[in-house]
């Protein structure tokens, strides 16, 4: 077993810490990253098999609710471990978690996957239960790293996994209780958008001005301010309506005043300056689907448009397209790789995006849905397969110490 370096600089965050664990466990975002894009892949393949009647997944928790869930809770929640556990860190000075800690963590959220897969030889309560830990302990994680370097300010992110890992209990009780599990599932989006708001607000105009700033070139994207934070709060209250009303016209009304706010915060980054890498324009593609996922609940909210491919706009285009964003950019940053898309990683947000139209078409096109299903889910193992393709071995290897290039 191979002995990770220790890697420090004045001021930074180590790198690579010392451990016993295998290397893959030497920073969250290693395990977590593979993990999710695994079985994000599985899982697909699992529903697509289910769909064919090829295979009874999960009969006794609902084969149908089990696909939504670990959609929602299953592959994202292990990328947004990844992303927290190797982003807290920087926000707060402090060593990140690393080692056999983090083996128990993975471990936890690999138990819960088990067991709702298994869950009709475990038994429904005891896969309920199994699943519920995960999120929780993520969560004690994060407010203990917050609260221990004293950033006050991203506990706006502990707030997100608060509503995630509620929403995760509230879908399993629904579930339980033989009722559809829509409240659940309105929330943990609710949740991952409204991270997506806060965080994404900050990531993108930075990694845009940065990029920009290289070429040589001074127009940079809007900075922070007022506006910003009245579209982050219009979001959030227009998810808010849309969580506890469902429908109607003022949640119409208050996601289509959020669409346009975030359309024009998103054209004040100035995205279409940086066709030339697509490892900074991919994070503009996915925020576009931020407004277009609020105009998409607007139009449901007054049966303008189907619900369900209203969600899949939000789980699809929003939450998978930005986290595969995160996912390759991290994964080539902390792996000492130089910041710039490949041509697999290209076709891999290709294939993803095209999941994100084909998806929501389902529910405008019927008597298409058969195949529809078929070539969203094709995309989406694409999207995936070629993830876990190039990005697998550097996430299994030890971080190089010169980015190439």
């Amino acid at each position: 077993m191979t002995t990770i370096p220790a890697a420090r600089r004045p001021g930074s965050i180590p790198r690579g810490l010392s451990t016993t664990a295998p290397i893959i466990f030497s920073y969250g975002f290693r395990p977590f990253f593979l993990s999710a894009a695994l079985w994000a892949a599985v899982a697909m393949l699992l529903w697509m098999a289910s769909l064919a009647g090829l295979i009874d997944v999960a009969g006794s928790y609902g084969t149908v609710h089990r696909h939504a869930h670990e959609m929602l809770f299953g592959y994202a929640s292990a990328v947004l471990a990844g992303f927290l556990l190797t982003a807290v860190p920087n926000w707060t000075g402090r060593l990140p978690v690393s080692g056999w800690p983090l083996v128990f963590l993975f471990l936890v959220w690999v138990a819960g996957r088990l067991a709702l897969l298994l869950s009709d030889y475990t038994g429904t309560v005891a896969a309920i239960l199994a699943d519920s830990a995960f999120l929780p302990l993520l969560l004690f994680i994060c407010v203990r790293e917050v609260v221990a370097g004293r950033k006050w300010k991203d506990l706006k992110v502990v707030g997100g996994l608060i509503a995630l890992s509620t929403a995760n209990i509230l879908y399993h009780l629904a579930v339980a209780g033989g009722q559809h599990p829509s409240v659940g599932i309105k929330l943990a989006l609710s949740a991952y958008i409204a991270m997506i708001l806060v965080v994404g607000g900050r990531i993108i105009p930075s990694f845009t001005r940065n990029w920009i700033n290289k070429t040589g070139r001074t127009d940079f994207p809007a900075a922070y301010d007022r506006f910003d934070t009245a579209a982050i709060l219009c979001g959030v209250v227009a998810l808010a309506a849309w969580v506890i009303l469902g429908d109607g016209k003022l949640v119409a009304g208050t996601a289509g005043l959020a669409a346009a706010m975030h359309t024009i915060r998103l054209a004040r980054w100035r995205g279409w300056t940086t066709t030339a890498e697509m490892l900074v324009t991919v994070l503009h593609i996915a925020y576009l689907f931020v407004p277009l996922g609020f105009l998409a609940i607007g139009l449901a909210a007054v049966n303008l448009f189907d619900e369900t491919s209203a969600i899949h706009v939000l789980s699809v285009g929003t939450v998978t397209t930005m986290m595969l964003a995160v996912m390759t950019r991290a994964s080539r940053g902390h792996t000492g790789r130089v910041l710039t898309a490949s041509r697999t990683t290209v076709a891999s947000y290709a294939a993803i995006v095209l999941c994100a139209l084909l998806r929501p078409s389902a529910g405008l096109f019927p008597e298409f849905a058969s195949l529809i299903y078929s070539l969203s889910g094709a995309a989406w193992l694409a999207a995936f397969g070629l993830f876990v393709l190039e990005y697998g071995p550097m996430l299994i290897r030890v971080r190089r110490r010169v980015a190439e290039g």
